[in-house]
């Protein structure tokens, strides 16, 4: 058995380590001689001591996307945020009596979209469920040719989680926005990676997690353009907290964990990011020639950290299995339990096999250049036995 802390880790893309320095803000909020208090006790200097914390670290996220701080709903997470946004723009729209409407979305979207669009599909929502070319790309014309009258929204993820593939957000807002369309962009594993601006974007609702860039796990935020937030439905109530957005004590640690989080995203989002993409086109260049090895997602804009790659006739879970000294998965982590293959590559086109025979790669802050040498040489000797088997 392998040590864990023997095993390179190369799996960002499903989360990542606390900082040093946000692990250290977030402590300075949990115990009594530390800013712990509820930000909503108001009668009092301790909560406003918390409060102030909590609106500092909303600015800091505001930051990272280039909005007003009174934009930002904290959530749990990614999850949340994109239940809040989808579910929320139908729930609020029914119950102000119109129709049910249509949405927009894709099949290769993350679990935490296609399952609230299905929900609403079984609740007679009608849906139109794009399909990616085979760089696995949603493209603007995609989303114009399947715009109606009473289209509501359209949800996308800015980048795939199992692949990096970047779709054209920006082109697709500006469609969305032209023709008064609800605009929802998953940026989970596009913050602090990628630009993430929401009026470049063209974006109405936003959803971040925290975790996907050094931040604690358990919060997140969904970006609520102010013109919008009246056709948003809350799905948690309570209290009416979030401007009646989101109700619930705020955890003012993980409050303040991602906003130090998010500036730290902000300041290395050019350097930092650039750095792990040569590391990661490094990785790349180092086991490309191996005999089946192919890129999926090849053709397209790729995010920094992200290398989804095949070996054509090695069985998948044999080869995970056999790459001992380096920490990656088959696909999502969400996903991870399940053996079916990758419902994302296979709507790429690619066989179950090849499917199967798929790994992602996701790099970070820690990663050396160290790691990417051990790791090919671990990859190429692996392999190499594996296909004389």
């Amino acid at each position: 058995m392998v040590s864990p802390k023997a095993a390179i880790y190369f799996d960002y893309a499903a989360t990542s380590p606390v900082a040093s320095s946000v692990a250290a803000a977030m402590g300075a909020c949990l115990t009594m001689d530390g800013t712990f208090a509820n930000p909503a006790s108001r009668s009092h200097i301790y909560g406003w001591q918390a409060e102030e914390k909590v609106e500092a670290a909303r600015q800091q996220v505001a930051d990272l996307l280039h909005c007003d701080g009174r934009e930002i709903v904290w959530t749990s997470g990614a999850t949340e945020s994109n239940n809040l946004a989808i579910k929320g723009v139908f729930e609020a729209a029914i119950a102000a009596g119109h129709s049910k409407g249509h949405l927009i979305t894709s099949v290769i979207e993350h679990k935490a979209v296609i399952d609230p669009v299905k929900w609403l599909q079984q609740q007679g929502v009608e849906v139109t469920w794009l399909t990616p070319d085979t760089r696995g790309v949603i493209s603007a014309e995609q989303v114009s040719a399947a715009l109606r009258p009473d289209t509501r929204i359209v949800s996308l993820m800015q980048v795939n989680n199992e692949t990096g593939v970047i779709n054209p957000i920006a082109a697709i807002g500006q469609i969305c926005r032209a023709q008064g369309v609800l605009f929802h962009v998953d940026a989970a594993q596009a913050a602090g990676k990628l630009d993430t601006n929401v009026e470049v974007l063209s974006a109405d609702l936003l959803s971040l997690s925290a975790h996907k860039f050094y931040g604690p796990k358990g919060v997140g935020c969904l970006y609520v353009r102010r013109a919008v937030a009246a056709q948003i439905a809350p799905q948690i109530h309570g209290g009416g907290h979030e401007r009646r957005l989101r109700s619930g004590t705020l955890p003012t640690h993980q409050l303040v964990g991602m906003g130090a989080a998010a500036e730290l995203a902000k300041a290395g989002l050019i350097d930092e990011m650039a750095r792990i993409a040569l590391l990661r086109d490094k990785l790349w260049q180092g086991i490309k020639d191996l005999p089946g090895a192919s890129q999926n997602g090849a053709g397209a804009d790729i995010g920094p950290i992200h290398l989804n790659v095949r070996f054509s006739g090695v069985d998948g879970e044999t080869l995970l299995l056999s790459l001992r000294q380096l920490a990656l998965s088959s696909g999502s982590a969400c996903t991870s339990a399940s053996m079916e293959p990758s419902y994302v590559l296979k709507a790429m086109g690619l066989s179950d096999a090849d499917a199967h025979s798929s790994l992602r790669l996701s790099l970070g802050r820690f990663t050396t250049d160290a790691d990417i040498e051990q790791a090919i040489e671990h990859i190429c000797k692996t392999i190499t036995v594996l296909q004389a088997a």
